[in-house]
């Protein structure tokens, strides 16, 4: 009796927390109201721009994400400290100090050269215009939302072909403050006129889809080749390795 007992509690619980998950799994999810898109990494390969770097460091591809790192790590740097720069110059000039701890002598002009150069004629991934068009189809109000400039963000996307894809395009140039600080995604929230929760950042980066969790908004990770969600962060709703697999997942959503 205590045996059956145990086993008639226990079953019908094993029962409804798979019957709880199927559930939660079919249920239609709400959209979001604005799609904000990263576009380096996210949209743009940036493997012409990596190639470009490692030549200057004279073949040292081992020094890549490094030079990457340190990029970031100086826009954090920057903001933290009230001041601004162009992420464009950020990273030229991480990329003096790499060369340098490497014996490379490398000018400022030279280093902004290669990096602006590079990351303005970056191509689209092969992927991004189909997904896009897929998702500016279905009625998605479509923005960017990215550290490079506004004039940056521009041109990248002319020589890419992807300006038409999207409604409008925000850049932190405006605000003065880098992905991925709260007071960002703030006002990339007002500037769209929306909630935070109506917001959904698509990105490859898990330093910028954790900023986006924890000011509130809602995000889908693209999980391209080297890059990983912050396991300290809130979970995402959306992790797929291309941005089309994920596009078919939001145009599900009513």
């Amino acid at each position: 009796m205590g045996l059956m007992g145990t086993t008639g509690l226990l079953m019908p619980n094993i029962v409804l927390a798979n019957t709880k998950e199927n559930t939660q799994s079919m249920i239609q999810k709400e959209r979001p109201k604005v799609l904000f898109f990263d576009v380096n990494e996210t949209l743009l390969d940036l493997t012409d721009m990596k190639m470009q770097v490692g030549d200057a460091l004279n073949g040292r591809e081992d020094l890549l994400s490094l030079w990457f790192t340190t990029m970031l790590q100086y826009s954090l740097v920057t903001t933290a400290s009230n001041q601004y720069e162009h992420f464009g110059y950020i990273g030229a000039a991480a990329l003096q100090m790499v060369a340098a701890n490497n014996n490379i002598s490398m000018s400022q002009d030279e280093a902004r050269n290669i990096i602006v150069k590079s990351l303005r004629g970056l191509p689209a991934h092969p992927e991004v215009k189909e997904s896009l068009a897929q998702l500016k189809e279905a009625g998605y109000k479509l923005v960017s939302f990215t550290n490079s400039s506004n004039e940056g963000v521009k041109k990248q996307f002319e020589s890419a072909g992807l300006t038409h894809f999207f409604d409008e395009r925000l850049s932190v140039e405006d605000i003065g403050k880098f992905k991925p600080f709260a007071d960002t995604y703030t006002w990339g929230a007002r500037k769209m006129g929306i909630k935070p929760e109506e917001c959904m950042l698509v990105a490859a980066h898990g330093w910028d889809v954790a900023g986006a969790l924890w000011a509130g908004w809602r995000a889908a990770f693209i999980s391209r080749p080297g890059q990983q969600l912050f396991p300290l962060a809130p979970k995402t709703e959306i992790s797929e390795p291309d941005l089309k697999k994920i596009a078919d997942i939001l145009v599900t959503y009513k």
